[in-house]
């Protein structure tokens, strides 16, 4: 698989016949020129304004989510809100790398983008329009972008890489499942989890390969000794054994028999990640931090096995794994292309760095509070300001390089 965020010279936006304008827009907005401009500035707002109005609502200064509901709305915009606006910014971005094919840009990325504008909208004041109004609105985003990335892998043959849209496809039916939950008073908590399995599930597939291929080429180019081994017959079977342990912790987080695949797959993911010898690229913050990010995953395989004996509470699972795992990937990934793709130097600036390492900080503290229940209060308030200086440190620098053009 060719890197998701290798430097992609501009070219002329095509018009396949029957099809819609491709390639890098040379007129219009910047923003609109390539797929991970809009997505990951709209991702890195979203994500700090999201959690200013979740803080605000929990300290009884604002009402948010409506009859909705306010924690159901915060569950709902940082899943299904603020990751799938990274993730639509990755797999444009990642796509054409893929299959040789012109970019999404334009007009129709602007398009795509303004319906993920309008489910935050709807979502914001979802009485306005009737909450099942607003949330048929906010389903619209998914299955859009479902069907650009499966036209794209189909039309440039890339049958291996479809599974990326089967967890677009699974996304998809856990944002339906969880409004429906919400709307008729049924249990949420279940769909929320597939939708948290999915999006680890890509952390897995694109993030085993991207994290020992970046690791291997800078230690190759400084004639470092040994190399990350690369994707194989056991990276396969590493993941394979961790989405059966994830869908067991989706149907029954709370069933002894989770523990015994959620053991193994904590097990040969910690073997996984050592075999990328990430210790290696320590010095390089801007690698170190892709590590760093799928360090979480056997933590929350861990986690899993933990909750399933009944021994910390299944809700700071939760936060392992989209803290940890989801929001800590997407902040590494969204760092390095940004930077990449836009013509800049791939090197950590001291911002970059404070925001990887307060967003770390966020995942570490926030399962915390199911741990030490005595200051629960503490590391709330502790993971949510951590995560507001961590967003608020990447549009710091990320926003400028987003809307400005190319070097």
């Amino acid at each position: 698989m060719t890197s998701a965020t290798a430097t992609v010279s501009p070219r002329p936006a095509a018009a396949p016949r029957g099809g819609t304008p491709r390639g890098l827009a040379r007129t219009g907005p910047v923003l609109f020129s390539y797929g991970f401009r809009p997505f990951f500035l709209g991702a890195g707002v979203w994500a700090f304004a999201s959690m200013a109005l979740w803080i605000a609502a929990l300290a009884g200064h604002l009402p948010i989510g409506g009859s909705y509901g306010a924690t159901y709305w915060h569950a709902h915009e940082l899943l299904f809100g603020f990751s799938t606006a990274a993730l639509a910014g990755f797999l444009l971005t990642a796509i054409p790398n893929w299959t040789g094919r012109l970019p999404v840009s334009g007009w129709p990325l602007a398009a795509l983008f303004a319906i993920w504008c309008a489910g935050r909208a709807a979502m914001l004041a979802p009485d306005t329009l009737g909450v099942t109004a607003s949330a048929a609105i906010d389903a619209l985003f998914l299955p859009a972008l479902a069907f650009i990335v499966a036209r794209e892998l189909i039309a440039g043959k890339k049958w291996g890489d479809l599974k990326i849209l089967a967890a677009v496809l699974f996304l998809t039916g856990a944002n339906v499942w969880f409004h429906a939950a919400v709307i008729t008073g049924g249990d949420e908590t279940t769909p929320a989890r597939l939708g948290v399995s999915a999006f680890t599930v890509m952390v897995m597939l694109v993030g085993g390969r991207i994290v020992p291929s970046f690791t291997h080429n800078w230690l190759n180019r400084l004639g470092r000794k040994p190399l990350p081994v690369p994707f194989g017959r056991y990276d396969i079977a590493a993941i394979a054994v961790g989405a059966v342990a994830l869908g067991f912790y989706t149907a029954a987080p709370s069933n002894a028999w989770t523990a015994f695949p959620a053991g193994l797959a904590f097990a040969m993911q910690s073997y996984r990640l050592y075999r990328w010898r990430g210790w290696k690229a320590a010095s390089d913050p801007l690698l170190f931090i892709l590590h760093v990010a799928y360090a979480f995953v056997p933590l929350a395989f861990a986690a899993i096995a933990a909750a399933a004996l009944d021994l910390v509470p299944t809700w700071s699972v939760l936060h392992i794994l989209t803290v940890g795992v989801i929001s800590t990937m997407i902040v590494a990934v969204m760092t390095r292309a940004s930077l990449a793709h836009t013509g800049r130097t791939l090197a950590a600036s001291l911002i970059t760095q404070a925001s990887y390492v307060t967003l770390v900080l966020a995942g570490l503290s926030r399962p915390l509070a199911g741990f030490l229940p005595e200051h629960a209060m503490f590391f709330y308030t502790a993971s949510g300001v951590l995560w507001l200086a961590a967003f608020g440190l990447f549009l710091i620098r990320y926003a400028p390089i987003l809307v400005c053009e190319r070097r």
